[in-house]
């Protein structure tokens, strides 16, 4: 089956693409999300006024969201390099930080003439339910959706990646995991694109590491030789723990994958791309020389 609003959504991309502006969103599923019985309630940002500030801002916590979509993000004609990346935002599958951790990082791939690709995924974890597997339903789609519409997007489909925070991390793990099959059944021709990314940034991922069992990967999130080349940062006073990332990067070395990890001495935790006094802030320039080491940034 077609689902409409996809085609429809992507007429209107179309024409923002050719202004070089942020597009419409695109509802991913024509209908209610697999796996689901329909709306948990009204999406809404969580943020009170007792949130912390990141970089003395506020950040928007998106919260009950059972329509995910993408929203496409493009850089100025001039820049596109034709490379793409799905950015998905953390907050533990409870909320998502959707410009901390998404427009901003959206704007900054922009700058560097990337397209960036905003997944708005399925949040709280669903009841009965492992906590990634509805974002891995929607992070399989979102990345079969910009493949399958690479050409009318102006995208290279050999150069599509996924960036994520956090649980937004563990997500792009798992879904470098699981992108041999889909986790939902066939909706349409987008299904039949691979979903598997070239590449892969991980920022301070979370929940990929077994619970007292060593530096050992949980089973979702296992490395194989077919892993994308990898960029890994993290602090070693994150209180999410920084084994995720040694435990991932040794993953990677012994499937003989290529990778680049930053493991910094202080920072904590959900920063974003926001500059603190902390040097792990400044992991933009190093993620902006290893897109460069792939030839990500050279236009095509």
């Amino acid at each position: 089956m077609t689902p409409t609003p996809v085609r429809y959504a992507c007429a209107l991309v179309l024409g923002a693409v050719s202004l070089g502006a942020q597009s419409p969103a695109i509802n991913l599923w024509p209908g209610v999300s697999p796996g689901d019985a329909g709306s948990i309630g009204e999406e809404h940002d969580t943020t009170t006024s007792k949130d912390n500030l990141i970089a003395g801002r506020p950040v928007i916590r998106t919260g009950d969201v059972s329509v995910p979509t993408i929203t496409v993000y493009r850089p100025s004609a001039d820049k596109d390099t034709g490379a793409a990346v799905v950015v998905c935002p953390g907050g533990g599958f409870h909320i998502l930080a959707m410009d901390l951790e998404g427009t901003e990082v959206c704007q900054w791939l922009n700058s560097l003439g990337v397209t960036g690709v905003l997944l708005k995924y399925r949040v709280p974890a669903r009841q009965g339910r492992p906590d990634y597997e509805a974002p891995l339903q929607d992070a399989q789609r979102a990345v079969g959706i910009v493949r399958s519409h690479a050409k009318e997007w102006s995208i290279d489909p050999n150069r599509i990646g996924v960036l994520g925070f956090s649980a937004g991390g563990n997500l792009c793990a798992t879904l470098v995991a699981n992108s041999a099959a889909r986790a939902y059944p066939r909706v349409d021709g987008a299904d039949d694109s691979s979903c598997s990314p070239d590449f892969q940034i991980l920022i301070y991922p979370g929940g990929i590491l077994a619970k007292g069992e060593g530096l050992k990967l949980v089973a979702h999130a296992a490395v194989t030789a077919a892993a994308p080349p990898t960029f890994l940062v993290m602090a070693e006073d994150d209180p999410v723990g920084p084994g995720n990332v040694l435990a991932y990067a040794i993953a990677l070395k012994e499937a003989k994958v290529p990778f680049e990890l930053h493991l910094y001495p202080t920072g904590g935790h959900g920063y974003g791309l926001r500059r603190t006094k902390d040097f792990v802030t400044t992991w933009p320039e190093r993620a902006v020389d290893w897109m460069k080491s792939l030839g990500l940034l050279e236009r095509k």
